[in-house]
């Protein structure tokens, strides 16, 4: 963006160490911010499993830093369109603009974390 533009930047550091040191209230403050200003930049996070939590000595396993904006904005995922002949492509009813979008994989922010304590039979 810079030198492009004379824009005043708020930059929030995302990596898994920062979250992690702030007990990830950096993602909720980068959230609130892009409520306050209307738009938001996000690159690419890891969101960490019990591989890295060992590997970087993370507090715990962070959820996913793209489920917590989306939620702290009522975002939803979606994906790209699968086109039928016989399926109109029309949206009825959705009159408002796209805020922020980003391509999802299996959904998987939203998801429940869970992890098996040991040998059993799970239900669910």
């Amino acid at each position: 963006i810079l030198p492009f533009l004379d824009i005043e930047l708020h930059v929030y550091d995302l990596g898994m160490e920062n979250r992690d040191k702030t007990d990830d209230q950096v993602t909720i403050d980068c959230a609130n911010a892009i409520k306050k200003y209307n738009v938001g930049i996000k690159c690419a996070t890891i969101t960490p499993d019990e591989k890295r939590v060992e590997e970087f000595n993370l507090k715990k396993m962070w959820k996913s830093p793209n489920g917590t904006i989306r939620n702290i904005l009522g975002g939803t995922v979606f994906r790209e369109a699968i086109i039928c002949k016989n399926i109109p492509r029309l949206v009825t009813g959705w009159d408002k603009p796209i805020i922020i979008g980003r391509h999802a994989h299996a959904d998987q922010s939203k998801a429940p974390d869970f992890v098996v304590p040991g040998a059993g039979k799970l239900e669910l």
